[in-house]
């Protein structure tokens, strides 16, 4: 019952978890500016606007195995 920005903010807020421990990616249809900003205040490490691309994802998920 819980919405993605709401679980994110949770996530940033356990004091249990450490910052750089967890990457968390949003991907939505929502993409203008408002959208970026409410999704960067949640705690979201990226943000990226479906439909994906597929590319940009193993881009994404080489840089964070890196």
């Amino acid at each position: 019952g819980l919405s993605g920005y709401e679980i994110a903010t949770r996530i940033r807020q356990d004091p249990k978890v450490e910052i750089n421990s967890v990457c968390l990616i949003a991907t939505t249809g929502y993409g203008m500016r408002t959208d970026r900003v409410r999704i960067r205040r949640a705690g979201f490490d990226h943000h990226l606007v479906k439909p994906v691309d597929p590319r940009r994802l193993q881009n994404l998920f080489a840089q964070l195995g890196s």
